[in-house]
């Protein structure tokens, strides 16, 4: 079998176009995803003074956007966990799956401490990471039993009943975003973000961790092959110096629109609490949860674009900061010819970010649908 295609997305804001607007082509765009055949709609989740996401509630927009496709899967990617409560979010996932006919996915996550504070959360990373471990474990104690039973730091629940359940069982896919050892170690599915040269290692990784823990052959929970993918910012023209000029000034403002507010947020309020003092992790972060395992080391995305940029570099003008493609559908196939080659199973592309307009993610879209995926499929 070819690889698998998804789309990854923050739903930023469009120049000059009300939030109505941005909606409604965002739902336009998933619709044609689905008729051509993509796997899955990835949706992150972000909460203000963060500016590149206007769909917070993803559940809100993914079951409407339940309503107008039929066989694209569609996932938060991730529920960021200490912010939802438990039992919200386990009658929610079973509102969506029933909804969707069973078609919702879930990526799970813990998010920053900075987030959390402006949540009216404690902002402490241990207790952030507690308040994860927990409604993770919930979640998938309520999703798979008529009553539950917990005790922990957060929650308690004795012989509570669970009315709703999901029509996947035993619960809707799995997927851990951005570490394919935890994500393998856990039975779960993942992306990645980074470049060619680091999926080549998370691939490896993924697998080998998959085979140790999960067994050689062993499926997901769903009966599924895992899967492994790298999310690709994307933008595709006719030529690669028309894709390159759309592309290099998008790519400033999705660097912008991914890191500035918020630090600029944290500064004017002096929150230097949320700065690590271990030189290994960037950004507004907090500090490293004590009892995390060593591969989860926190940090921001836009810390890692900066390390990719930082980095050696890349020759081909299109590979802007290692991390993103812009170019023609010949280059895009070369690109794809390199993909291949990783080991990995699943692509993910990201066709609208910073200040790409709505005629140039669909021409993007048109483009790879068209020219580009029929060959990899």
């Amino acid at each position: 079998m070819g690889l698998q295609f998804g789309v990854f997305d923050h739903i930023e804001p469009v120049k000059g176009a009300p939030l109505e607007d941005v909606y409604d082509s965002r739902l336009e765009q998933i619709q044609q995803l689905d008729k051509a055949g993509f796997y899955c709609y990835h949706l992150a989740e972000h909460h203000t003074p963060a500016v590149h996401s206007l769909a917070p509630s993803q559940n809100v927009f993914l079951s409407a956007a339940s309503q107008v496709t039929n066989n694209i899967k569609l996932a938060p990617c991730v529920y960021v966990l200490p912010l939802h409560h438990p039992l919200r979010l386990i009658e929610e996932i079973s509102m969506l799956d029933t909804l969707s006919k069973g078609r919702m996915e879930i990526g799970v996550g813990r998010g920053g401490v900075m987030e959390a504070f402006f949540w009216g959360q404690e902002a402490d990373s241990e207790s952030n990471y507690q308040r994860y471990l927990e409604t993770l474990e919930i979640m998938r104690r309520g999703l798979t039993n008529e009553y539950l039973n917990f005790q922990g730091d957060f929650y308690e629940f004795d012989e509570l009943p669970m009315r709703m359940h999901s029509l996947q069982k035993p619960y809707p896919p799995l997927w851990y975003m951005r570490n394919a050892e935890t994500a393998a170690m856990e039975g779960m599915n993942t992306m990645v973000v980074g470049s060619l040269d680091s999926i080549h290692k998370e691939a490896e990784k993924y697998k080998e961790k998959w085979e140790e823990y999960q067994g050689k052959g062993t499926k997901t929970l769903q009966g599924e092959d895992p899967k492994i993918g790298l999310v690709v910012h994307m933008t595709l023209a006719e030529t690669d110096k028309e894709a390159i000029k759309i592309a290099q000034p998008a790519w400033e403002q999705y660097r912008w629109n991914l890191e500035a507010p918020r630090r600029m947020e944290a500064e004017k309020r002096n929150l230097d609490q949320f700065k690590s003092s271990n030189p290994n992790q960037f950004g507004f972060v907090g500090e490293r949860p004590q009892n995390a395992p060593d591969r989860e080391l926190r940090k921001d995305i836009s810390a890692e674009l900066e390390k990719f940029d930082d980095g050696k570099k890349v020759q081909n003008p299109g590979r802007l900061g290692g991390v993103a493609m812009a170019g023609s559908p010949a280059s895009m196939m070369e690109y794809m010819d390199e993909y291949i080659q990783s080991g990995a199973n699943y692509f993910v592309c990201s066709f609208q970010w910073g200040s790409i307009s709505n005629e140039e993610a669909q021409q993007s879209i048109e483009l790879f649908i068209n020219e580009v995926m029929p060959k990899y499929i």
